[in-house]
């Protein structure tokens, strides 16, 4: 493993802690849209849950990709 990796991989956690954190203490708030766009399949009946949020995972996939684009093209 090289230390390029090793200094990614604390990064990439410590990220996500501090994302994770941000949620939990209270700033999700900001992210109440986030699971409920339009595209976004939610079905709920007695006995059975269906959530499929396709169009926010999408936009996730799309956010980074333009983020390893950009890390790439100027890191």
């Amino acid at each position: 493993m090289t230390p390029q990796l090793g200094k990614l991989l604390v990064f990439l956690g410590l990220t996500v802690a501090a994302l994770g954190a941000f949620i939990w203490l209270g700033g999700g708030s900001l992210l109440s849209w986030f699971g409920r766009l339009p595209g976004d399949i939610r079905v709920e009946r007695p006995g059975f849950r269906l959530y499929a949020p396709i169009v926010s995972m999408l936009l996730v996939s799309v956010l980074l990709s333009v983020l390893l684009w950009l890390w790439r093209r100027f890191g």
